[in-house]
């Protein structure tokens, strides 16, 4: 006696948007109006109570995890740098004093840069359908939008990580609008920078460049994630700002530590040192 086949992806359980469906249908009464009654998964207010962070820390890693894989995207080149820093001949909105308004117009220059290096990996991604080598940065202003930006130049996909902050971040034009997604934590966001990234080139920038360069050294130094260029781009910013070799001589770093990253100047020499290390 022969059986008929299973249709694939056959589900025999209902769809749970019928359901949410059905309830927005029912009679208004009290009883349907209460919180109570509404579906757990369709409940807003308590999705967002203290006790279901667990969930939505849950959600925040899934469903960007599905939307690049959905999209085919296998590997990904990192952009981190300051929102703040603008482009060339363009406004220097954030300064507060003359002196900052002097050195956010001189550091404009690496806007260009990663305009430029995005450029770069963009056209490789190109050569392998655009599912390697995708510009990620983190959507907003500044550097993000130059790398952004440099992806559309030449007709490739981007990815953009926003996060909801109080100030200066909202998803710059050149995203990809469906690789644009959108954060709450700032932890599942960074594991989202890193879960696919081939290289790693970090502009100038404030606390959160910085927060996300040391984090991703401090997972590369552990052996938590495998050895990847990461680039310092602009000599003069990085060795007025940190000085790795101090940490050598205290002790607190062993001197090889140095050797996990490479300061550069340029788009093209920064490029070079990826093409390099991977033989592209």
């Amino acid at each position: 006696m022969s059986s008929t086949p299973i249709e694939k992806h056959h589900n025999p359980l209902k769809h749970s948007g019928e359901d949410r469906e059905r309830v927005r249908k029912v009679p208004d009464t009290p009883q349907t109006r209460a919180p109570a009654y509404k579906l757990a998964f369709d409940d807003q207010d308590f999705l967002c109570k203290e006790e279901t962070r667990p969930i939505r820390l849950q959600l925040e890693l899934l469903k960007p995890e599905m939307v690049l894989t959905e999209a085919g995207i296998e590997s990904t080149v990192v952009l981190f740098g300051g929102a703040r820093i603008p482009e060339p001949g363009g406004e220097a909105w954030a300064a507060k004093t003359p002196i900052a308004r002097k050195n956010l117009e001189e550091n404009s220059k690496y806007y260009e840069e990663a305009r430029q290096f995005a450029q770069m990996a963009s056209l490789e991604s190109l050569k392998k359908d655009g599912k390697e080598y995708v510009v990620v940065t983190g959507g907003g202003p500044g550097v993000m939008e130059a790398g952004n930006r440099g992806a559309q130049d030449v007709n490739a996909h981007s990815i953009g990580l926003n996060i909801v902050l109080p100030h200066e971040q909202a998803p710059n034009k050149y995203v990809t609008p469906e690789l644009c997604l959108n954060f709450h934590y700032f932890a599942i966001r960074k594991m989202h920078f890193l879960m696919r990234a081939r290289a790693v080139a970090v502009f100038p920038g404030g606390f959160g460049t910085l927060d996300e360069f040391f984090e991703t050294l401090t997972l590369i130094q552990t052996g938590r994630m495998e050895r990847i260029p990461v680039l310092l781009f602009g000599q003069k910013f990085w060795e007025r700002v940190i000085n790795i070799e101090a940490l050598v001589e205290e002790g607190t770093v062993s001197p090889e530590d140095i050797d996990l990253f490479k300061i550069v100047d340029s788009a093209k020499e920064g490029w070079k040192i990826i093409a390099d290390h991977y033989g592209l």
